[in-house]
């Protein structure tokens, strides 16, 4: 177990597979590697979370998440600024169900958080992002937090400070504007 003030120290075992806890703008985020099936196989297991409910993906812009979905309409591109929602968004046929779960768009959300901003941009990718708990138990808002509930599961703690959001992303279906998570 790693636990680090430096983001540098988080990129290698990202990279290997690693599963990572890290503030956002609300919680403490588990993440890992979009495109690791190992490490998203690992970190649903550690949440006993089923991977039919889709995960979420972090990044610093939207670059970093174009690969994985469909051409966006004019409307839809305006969402892709930095802010605190989620939105899903079409994704491709090629995303993987480990990501999307059952359905056919794709949670994303452009962070304001800083140390995400940062994080993503020396990591020059997305990271998956979900709740720092057991699925159904209360999400952890500090790094002791994440330390005590989920230390001996996890690989590296990056401490930090989380936003001033008082819950966890609101998700948004990007089409329609619906409310999917208030």
């Amino acid at each position: 177990m790693l636990i680090t003030a430096n983001i540098d120290d988080v990129i290698q075992p990202f990279k290997k597979g690693a599963i990572i806890a890290y503030p956002t703008e609300a919680i403490y985020g588990l993440g890992c590697d979009p495109d690791n099936k190992k490490a998203i196989k690992r970190l649903l297991k550690i949440k006993q979370r089923d991977k039919s409910k889709g995960l979420i993906l972090v990044a610093a812009d939207f670059s970093q998440v174009q690969k994985y979905l469909k051409p966006l309409s004019e409307e839809q591109q305006k969402l892709t600024l930095p802010g605190d929602t989620s939105y899903i968004f079409p994704a491709k046929e090629s995303t993987s169900k480990w990501l999307r779960g059952d359905f056919d768009g794709l949670a994303v959300r452009i962070s304001k958080h800083p140390l995400i901003r940062e994080l993503c941009t020396k990591l020059q990718s997305a990271i998956v992002s979900t709740s720092a708990n057991i699925s159904g138990q209360t999400p952890a808002k500090t790094s002791e937090e994440v330390l005590m509930n989920l230390g001996d599961k996890i690989d590296v703690i990056l401490r930090g400070n989380t936003g001033e959001s008082e819950k966890p992303s609101v998700i948004r279906d990007s089409i329609s504007g619906r409310i999917i998570r208030s």
